[in-house]
């Protein structure tokens, strides 16, 4: 009998049933690169033989359906595309990067953050994001809603970035938006920050931004006043 044959133990990745999405057969090909295993409070490593994914970003994340990974500089992280982000079909990716938002480890934290705005940043992705605004729409609530104040200013960053690329097309998604910020906005540390997201929102949405705003808000104050 040979005892030649090595039985290879599956790892948590392996059992994860999340598809990988990949840009190309030459992108799909290359070695993915692993996040820096220096890990800080509230982090995991999501490649670690006994980890187990806990949330549905967290599975697509393991199991490489997350094209980018983040990189750990000695003064700022980064992401690294495994392909030009302008390749990868915006559809789930950028829903997935968007509900990836109420991820409150790292390093999902960071990956869905800065995914969700350098996807944004691509050409055509006007064209792209538009048709997805629904569904992006319910998973911005969601962290607006969540009861961590990072979450909530993650998805307030994320709404403002989504504001700025679709323009106008956002006002028939922003009254179940509001809700969230309106009592965001009755304390002191995120009065701030909330009252200029909304001010952006009237920017890039224009005239009839001002009369869904001053619905659910009605001590808002145009910029135009």
């Amino acid at each position: 009998m040979s005892f030649s044959t090595q039985i290879k133990p599956k790892t948590a990745i392996q059992k994860s049933k999340a598809a990988p999405l990949s840009c190309s057969p030459e992108a799909a090909s290359k070695p993915q690169p692993k996040p820096s295993y220096k890990l800080k409070p509230k982090t995991i490593d999501p490649f670690g033989a006994h980890t187990r994914p806990t949330s549905a970003f967290a599975a697509i994340y393991a199991n490489g359906g997350i094209p980018c990974r983040l990189m750990h500089g000695s003064v700022k992280h980064r992401l690294q595309w495994e392909c030009p982000p302008e390749t990868v079909p915006f559809d789930p990716l950028l829903v997935t990067l968007a509900e990836g938002l109420r991820e409150t480890k790292h390093p999902y934290t960071l990956v869905s953050k800065e995914g969700f705005k350098e996807l944004l940043m691509v050409e055509g992705a006007t064209e792209k994001t538009i048709p997805l605004l629904p569904r992006l729409v319910r998973a911005l609530k969601a962290a607006l809603a969540h009861s961590d104040d990072e979450v909530f200013g993650r998805g307030l960053d994320a709404l403002v970035q989504l504001s700025a690329v679709v323009g106008p097309s956002l006002n028939d998604h922003l009254k179940c938006l509001l809700t969230n910020l309106s009592r965001r906005l009755m304390h002191k540390k995120f009065r701030e920050k909330v009252t200029d997201a909304l001010q952006k929102l009237e920017q890039y949405g224009g005239k009839a931004t001002v009369a869904i705003i001053k619905c659910k808000i009605p001590t808002y104050c145009s910029i135009s006043s």
